[in-house]
């Protein structure tokens, strides 16, 4: 093990943690290795195949021999592919220039924070919050603002309280509408209000869209984006992994005016390169066809929503906000901790993963003591079984009471 002052970390990756969701996942791993059948509802991955014609894509670029360096920003066609897409789909106007493809829409994210705030900017965040974008901030210098949200309200983010957050320090507000780990989609009147408030305090809008096209009715797809003269102060990041089920292919993007565009490409000049070529290509696919995809699996989360919903509320003393988006619930065990003998959510989902081998992500993760992420991107059979298994774990409680 080193020792010497040579192998001394920096500030900057001492500021963040293994994000909390993979913390999880990897302790369900280690069960699943013992031959422990586990409930697994920590990670937000679509448990649907990504569609035949996008690996197609990949297998005929490998084929033809497309699997070389390429621009820092990604191939021409994908840029042109995902600005057509998105103005087609969310009414927006961007240019290929403006449009930087990414290994994942993280680290579009992770680019544009980094090219933006430097130490003492302030940037805020909505909680309960996606669990990088703190820790995101943190490694750039920046310091992350939370802006709380209530569940009486749909966790639904306010122009007011965006407005009563910022200080001369603000640089970036972070919006991630539909939300994960709350479900809760900035109604469209609201977000206008929330552009207003960044145009007037002249701070930058980041807008999160990787779950655009998972929201429930009467809800519909939509980008802070179409907004016309939107642009100056926006930055848009979205990505293929959810739409069209391509976690693994790590493929995201970003949308923002060229001076930046141009600074996250060169950012990634240095870091990453290029994406990967063969992934552009099964990204171009996604682009440029079809969306039956993506509206079967909106209407299997659709089913599942109701069952996992109806199985928590089930629960005595468990409160659960009806996600209007994306495929999580967020529901408040606090009043259900002490009977279990947890002091906190956190200590709460490791009794549920070592007794009853569910695992879930507490809230402190999304900075909401007292709630529990389940993901219900898994199959009905998956979910039933998991709220047998919550069932049981509570009986237990008034059993023992």
């Amino acid at each position: 093990m080193p020792t010497t002052e040579a192998f001394r970390l920096t500030e900057s990756i001492n500021r963040i943690v293994v994000s909390p969701a993979m913390a999880v996942a990897a302790e369900a791993e280690k069960l699943r290795q013992r031959g422990v059948d586990v409930v697994d509802f920590s990670i937000g991955e679509p448990d649907f195949s990504t569609p035949s014609h996008i690996k197609d894509a990949a297998i005929a670029a490998i084929q033809q021999n497309f699997t070389k360096y390429t621009a820092a920003a990604g191939i021409a066609p994908l840029r042109q592919a995902i600005v057509d897409w998105h103005q087609s789909q969310l009414d927006s106007n961007y240019e290929p220039a403006e449009c930087v493809v990414t290994t994942g829409g993280k680290a579009a994210i992770f680019n544009a924070v980094c090219c933006l705030i430097s130490a003492g900017d302030e940037v805020l965040i909505p909680a309960p919050y996606w669990v990088s974008f703190p820790d995101i901030v943190k490694y750039a210098g920046g310091e992350p603002v939370v802006v709380p949200t209530r569940a009486e309200e749909g966790f639904c983010l306010t122009a007011a309280a965006v407005e009563r957050a910022i200080t001369p320090r603000t640089r970036l507000l972070i919006v991630n509408s539909p939300s994960n780990p709350s479900g809760a989609v900035v109604p469209r009147t609201e977000f206008e209000k929330i552009l207003g408030v960044c145009r007037r305090r002249d701070i930058l809008l980041m807008s999160d869209e990787c779950y655009s096209h998972f929201v429930y009715e009467p809800e519909k797809p939509f980008s802070i984006a179409s907004v016309r003269e939107s642009k100056p102060h926006l930055i848009i990041v979205g990505s293929c992994s959810k739409t069209f089920s391509m976690t693994g292919w790590r493929m995201g993007y970003g949308l923002a005016p060229r001076p930046l565009a141009d600074a996250m490409m060169k950012l990634q000049s240095q870091s990453v390169s290029n994406p990967t070529s063969i992934a552009q290509y099964a990204a171009l696919a996604a682009m440029r066809g079809p969306l039956d995809s993506a509206r079967e699996m909106l209407a299997e989360y659709a089913r599942r929503r109701a069952r996992i919903l109806s199985g928590v509320r089930a629960l005595a003393g468990v409160r659960c906000t009806a996600p209007q988006g994306a495929f999580y619930i967020f529901p408040d065990f606090s009043a259900r901790m002490a009977d279990r003998g947890a002091a906190d959510s956190a200590a709460l989902s490791r009794l549920l993963l070592e007794r009853v081998h569910l695992a879930a992500v507490p809230g402190e993760a999304f900075g909401a003591p007292g709630y529990i992420r389940f993901s219900y991107a898994t199959s009905m059979e998956r979910i039933d079984e998991g709220m047998r298994r919550l069932e049981r774990f509570f009986a237990a409680a008034g059993a023992a009471a």
